[in-house]
């Protein structure tokens, strides 16, 4: 119905319904310039015949002014003064206040429902707001067209549990079709065995990807001039190759650098969210176990896969991703171990090469091992496969044949890799 009374006065309605009375004007023209149908035109009238000098349109709201409980307001304010104590913390990286976050604690934690703009102003009225600076304009559009055309793939260093007193990375791989997150983990080092984990939990489960996309973190991508442990005068960036994208290559999985952090911004607007999420989360419940804030993590994650609408592809993740496999718009492929290769520990693994001596043993360091059918001058591919924390397998190759497998203390092996994650 047209609200008459914010686009007209009393006088010129009045004007126009007496020259309807008086047969000048047509009533269908009248109906046009108010915007109004035919009922409401001759309620109109008939309120203007019963009383042609007090007509009017203008009306005042009567209804009272929503007040809302005393609890929900005190718990509104307990809220935002943990916020505002998270903001005011240099060590954590948080810079401003989630009315959103509030929002929702208030319904899963008080099961209290409350408007978003009840907590603005409340907020506003009592000091726990901050202007927003402004944002640099990015790009926001999708550029892939199928799930498994590229997966976005980064770790971010934070303080996300304040109470643990240490900083943790953030693993995280998603799919940039879908935006669907396929992979989240807290770890304590920035490792090459924590990245290669992530890329056999996500293959295992999901497939072969078409692409990798990640920076140029030394995990990654080997930069001749920076990375000096590869530096010699034969090898130039990305001619050694990294032991994270050998996994990638034995897998014919493609890998993309991006040139600059703006370039990343997709990833990184995933962890903004979690981020903002997860430190809060953590905050509140004291978390000073990884395990513990793990499972918040997870908690967030299914949140934002399988609730949350994107506000890029207006659609919750989840839902997208599956109606691109159910519309056979998938480039993932089904992992198998390539030949001769006989278990996913030869591709989700560390590699190094070796020669055998004379008394056919090959160098790890300070070690010498010997091998079940090891000859002298063999050129050995050894494949090893951290099984825990202490111990490793190592699995001898010579000429596409395995040759034998042996276990290994971590300790012996912690100049050449770095297996705690």
């Amino acid at each position: 119905m047209s609200q008459l009374h914010k686009k007209f006065k009393d006088n010129e309605i009045k004007n126009l319904i007496d020259r309807y009375l008086k047969k000048e004007i047509k009533r269908r023209y009248i109906q046009q310039i108010l915007g109004i149908g035919q009922t409401r035109f001759f309620a109109l009238i008939k309120s203007y015949k019963q009383d042609p000098d007090n007509f009017s349109v203008q009306y005042k709201r009567n209804t009272p002014t929503r007040r809302i409980l005393s609890d929900i307001e005190e718990n509104i304010i307990k809220e935002l003064t943990i916020e505002k104590q998270m903001i005011e913390n240099k060590e954590i990286p948080l810079k401003s206040y989630n009315y959103s976050y509030i929002r929702d604690l208030l319904i899963n934690k008080y099961s209290q429902k409350v408007a978003l703009s009840t907590i603005i102003d409340r907020a506003k009225k009592k000091g726990f707001y901050l202007r927003k600076s402004k944002r640099k304009v990015h790009d926001r559009e999708v550029l892939t067209n199928y799930i498994g055309e590229l997966i976005q793939h980064d770790s971010s260093y934070h303080l996300w549990a304040p109470d643990a007193k240490q900083k943790w990375y953030l693993i995280t791989s998603l799919d940039d079709f879908s935006r669907f997150i396929l992979y989240a983990k807290l770890v304590k080092k920035d490792t090459s065995w924590a990245h290669i984990m992530a890329l056999q939990t996500l293959i295992l489960k999901y497939g072969l990807p078409l692409a990798y996309y990640v920076d140029s973190h030394s995990i990654f991508r080997f930069v001749q001039g920076r990375d000096s442990f590869w530096r010699n005068h034969h090898k130039l960036t990305d001619e050694a190759i990294t032991q994270w994208k050998q996994v990638l290559n034995d897998c014919n999985v493609k890998v993309i650098h991006a040139l600059s952090p703006q370039a990343k911004g997709k990833i990184e607007r995933p962890y903004g969210w979690l981020q903002d999420r997860l430190v809060r989360n953590c905050v509140r419940e004291n978390v000073t176990e990884i395990k513990h804030g793990q499972t918040l993590l997870n908690q967030e994650v299914n949140r934002y896969n399988y609730h949350q609408v994107h506000s890029t592809t207006l659609q919750v993740p989840y839902f997208r991703f599956k109606e691109a496999q159910n519309e056979n718009k998938s480039l993932f492929r089904t992992f198998t171990v390539k030949p001769p290769f006989k278990s996913v520990k030869d591709i989700f693994c560390f590699r190094i090469d070796r020669i055998a001596n004379a008394y056919r043993k090959i160098s790890l360091n300070t070690l010498q091992l010997k091998a079940n059918h090891l000859n002298p001058r063999d050129y050995v591919n050894l494949r090893i496969y951290p099984l825990n924390k202490q111990i490793s397998e190592l699995r001898f190759w010579v000429d596409g044949e395995l040759i034998d497998i042996q276990k290994i203390k971590n300790s012996d092996l912690k100049e050449l890799f770095t297996f705690k994650s």
